[in-house]
């Protein structure tokens, strides 16, 4: 999951639900489910599917059968421009599999530590961005919609007046506006859009990411209780030093699922 990930984009008219919940409680009631979700997602594997591209190039598109192995990840490549790779390809990335296996069943106590810290500070950096949302952003119920099957409040987010980012990270927040989309029975994030209205600079005037930048992610059950991402989707239109084009889009989509099996908690967990 990328910083960007918690924020929403455009408005749009709807009629109001009947009895209109507090959209401070639904916003706190979703923190907590995606709280859990984050605790069991490195309980699974999945297939990412990544189309991207820098500068306006033609895109680059790349599968992945994403492993836990002994507490990191590990994308195995499967296909390229949506083609199974070729049979001597599938050997070679066998053999990279057992190389990395072998590795890290061989790594020192240092060595673990350090691999494993490095993939919990990235997680633990997003989860924070995630939880900044609530204290940067006014919520407003805005009405009702079925997503995906799904009965969702409608909610629209906007800068909250005053609000001081923490960080060069959630610097952005100030300059994003969005929408929400919350299952009405499990409080799960279904859908989130989110766009920046206004320029952002970091580091001081070297970069900015200006309007055109855009967000969107989707998510779905995959068990009980329990969502994970199905979609995310960045376009950035961004500069450095003023003039340096930094614009990339990055789409991915996650399927396939499946529990890790417990009897593999030694190396595949």
């Amino acid at each position: 999951m990328r910083v960007f990930l918690l924020l929403a984009v455009a408005m749009s008219c709807r009629a109001a639900t009947p009895q209109s919940p507090d959209p401070k409680e639904i916003v706190q009631r979703s923190v907590l489910a995606i709280e859990a979700d984050w605790s069991l997602a490195p309980g699974y594997s999945f297939e990412e599917r990544d189309v991207e591209s820098k500068h306006n190039a033609p895109p680059t598109v790349r599968t992945y059968e994403v492993l836990m192995i002994d507490g990191s990840p590990y994308n195995r490549l499967v296909a390229i421009d949506d083609h199974p790779l070729s049979a001597g390809d599938r050997v070679e990335e066998d053999r990279k599999l057992r190389v990395e296996i072998q590795k890290r069943q061989n790594e020192s106590n240092r060595e673990r530590s350090k691999r494993i810290a490095k993939y919990e500070k990235e997680r633990r950096r997003d989860h924070a961005m995630l939880m900044e949302m609530v204290d940067a952003f006014e919520f407003q119920l805005v009405g009702a919609e079925i997503i995906n099957g799904h009965e969702c409040w409608v909610l629209d987010a906007r800068p909250k007046r005053g609000y001081e980012p923490k960080d060069r990270e959630t610097k952005v927040l100030a300059g994003m506006r969005g929408e929400l989309w919350v299952d009405q029975s499990q409080y799960q994030w279904v859908r989130v859009k989110a766009e920046v209205f206004k320029p952002v600079s970091f580091l001081g005037f070297i970069a900015k990411v200006g309007p055109g930048t855009a967000i969107l992610l989707e998510q779905e059950p995959v068990a009980d209780n329990l969502w994970l991402p199905k979609r995310f989707s960045m376009h950035v239109k961004a500069s450095a030093l003023g003039f340096f084009d930094e614009s990339s889009t990055d789409d991915e989509t996650y399927r396939e699922y499946k529990p890790i099996p417990k009897a593999s908690a030694g190396l595949m967990k």
